[in-house]
């Protein structure tokens, strides 16, 4: 009971996601031969699908879990834009907030499979940062949301694609905090210590391992919550929650610290899993404030989606079923 509670509570929560937005097309096809102009595959298309892609996902994950959410973010003003934003729209998705360009083209990555395996990957993407116009529009767009809406969580979803800039970051986070809203960000590289004094930073491993400059030769609680320390001396967070691939999630705030093991599963695809974990925490802590429930639900959430082929948000009945063993 505890748990379909909790999901019922979701339809209370307000989220706005903040970051960049992709398109994912998807070709669907057979190999049954080379091709005689060159040696690669010839792939036989049967099926074409596109689906929300980058920070999208992260929002169609909390949409999945009932909350009301807002995508903020800029996209191009072409066919692929308008794609995303019936999409969007068709999965009740609120893109009031969403700002078009003529100066920037709509992310698409077009995945080819032949055969159920990744043949090749087509990008079609800006990854310049967004104008100092755009920033100053995509800003005015947060506080219209903060001011009309009032979410409970901002959570920053960075793919190194130009729309989250410094500025943009740090002026976001500081809006936040004004009105005290719940931050989270999924890092990348570029910006990986500009997310000063967010609630919760959740890295990958090989990020922070980069991010860092560090070697992690064992990966346990003492390792962990001394990479934890690093990360807090350069951002001030309250909490880290870092992924561990197939060794499950670490999480620590100021009063515990734990590695919640995996759960075995029969992994058909790993990409989109970042995306349903920080979605799943950061929905779970803006409603409870328990930071072990919100891991917890987190890496039972990864899991779920690796199941499936491609970039896909969470099964609200599956996710409510497998978090009931958590009691």
């Amino acid at each position: 009971m505890y748990f379909e509670q909790l999901f019922k509570d979701f339809r209370n929560i307000k989220v706005a996601v903040i970051g960049d937005v992709m398109l994912d097309t998807y070709l669907f096809g057979k190999v049954e031969r080379i091709s005689p102009e060159a040696p690669v595959p010839v792939v036989a298309v049967q099926r074409k699908e596109q689906r929300i892609g980058g920070a999208g996902n992260v929002a169609l994950n909390t949409v999945s879990l009932n909350a009301k959410t807002f995508i903020i973010s800029v996209i191009g003003a072409d066919d692929d834009g308008q794609q995303l934003t019936s999409l969007y729209n068709n999965q009740n998705l609120d893109t009031t907030y969403l700002i078009t360009s003529p100066h920037r083209i709509t992310t698409n990555k077009t995945r080819i499979l032949g055969s159920n395996q990744q043949m090749m990957r087509l990008d079609s993407e800006t990854t310049k940062d967004i104008s100092a116009e755009e920033e100053d529009l995509l800003l005015n767009q947060l506080q219209q949301c903060i001011d009309s809406q009032k979410p409970d969580v901002v959570i920053f979803e960075d793919y190194n694609k130009g729309v989250l800039t410094e500025r943009v970051i740090t002026e976001a986070i500081a809006l936040c905090k004004q009105h005290n809203i719940i931050t989270t960000v999924d890092p990348k590289h570029k910006n990986f210590f500009a997310f000063k004094g967010v609630t919760i930073f959740k890295p990958n491993l090989k990020e922070v391992k980069e991010g860092l400059n560090i070697a992690i030769d064992e990966i346990n609680i003492n390792t962990l919550n001394a990479v934890h320390l690093q990360l807090q001396e350069q951002l001030q967070h309250s909490i880290s929650l870092i992924t561990l691939s197939e060794k499950g999630v670490f999480f620590q705030s100021d009063s515990e610290s734990a590695i919640i093991p995996t759960h075995i599963r029969s992994i058909a695809d790993v990409s989109g899993a970042g995306d349903t974990v920080i979605a799943v925490a950061s929905l779970a802590y803006a409603t409870t404030r328990d930071m072990k429930l919100a891991a917890d639900m987190a890496n039972i959430a990864g899991g779920l989606v690796c199941e499936e082929v491609g970039t896909v948000a969470i099964n609200n009945p599956k996710l409510l079923k497998e978090c009931d063993f958590l009691l």
